[in-house]
């Protein structure tokens, strides 16, 4: 194997480990009950309502975001991006799993759900990192921004906002609508809206200085 594939298939793994901690961090804000990050609260509210499981709503939504980003951007979308078909079954499985994992862990107080909660948006943020080192394929829901952003001329930034602000509103429809109750979105929801992308970023800085990008492609 040359050195190229060997590069390859490191960051195919860097993916898969960033996958698999995002996964138990979404189980584990799921367990604190303080609200879902706003990428799955859709997927959580779906669930309530559905024979689905949170991985099976995630892994639908997902290949609905793939299906938007073909409508967008049509001839000039790239096939090298069905790899977030395969990557949204892995995430989605690896969610059940960590739902499963985590089923066991009991409070009786409310600092002990943000305790929850916080350990949730830290594994989700060190998930989200991993992501961007490895730089391979983005999961569906940052494709579709980025589909957005390439068709109209607007900054990822102020987009994956709107983003997620929109899929939140989804989130608080569908729970009012099909379960007469709020569920999925709360406190904890704000704190990883806010929380996830600096954390992520400042251990994004980390990544950089112990595993610098030209010691990863060689």
């Amino acid at each position: 194997m040359n050195h190229l594939s060997m590069n390859i298939l490191k960051r195919y793994l860097l993916l898969l480990v960033g996958l698999s901690i995002m996964a138990f961090g979404v189980a584990f804000s799921i367990k604190a009950s303080l609200g879902t990050s706003p990428i799955s609260s859709v997927p959580y509210v779906v669930s309530l309502f559905t024979p689905f499981t949170v991985g099976t709503a995630t892994i639908i939504m997902h290949c609905v975001f793939i299906f938007i980003q073909i409508l967008i951007l049509q001839k000039r979308y790239q096939l090298i991006q069905l790899m977030q078909l395969p990557v949204a079954f892995f995430f989605g499985y690896l969610t059940d799993f960590g739902v499963w994992a985590v089923q066991g862990i009991s409070y009786e107080a409310y600092w002990q759900q943000w305790i929850l909660c916080l350990i949730g948006i830290l594994l989700v943020a060190i998930g989200v990192s991993l992501e961007v080192k490895a730089n391979v394929v983005v999961l569906a829901g940052e494709g579709v921004v980025l589909a957005i952003c390439q068709a109209i001329p607007i900054k990822f930034g102020y987009m994956k906002v709107g983003f997620d602000v929109t899929l939140v509103v989804i989130a608080c429809v569908l729970s009012l609508v099909f379960t007469g109750h709020l569920y999925g979105v709360r406190e904890g929801t704000i704190a990883a809206a806010i929380m996830v992308g600096l954390i992520a970023k400042q251990i994004g800085k980390i990544w950089e200085v112990a595993v610098p990008e030209k010691a990863t492609s060689h």
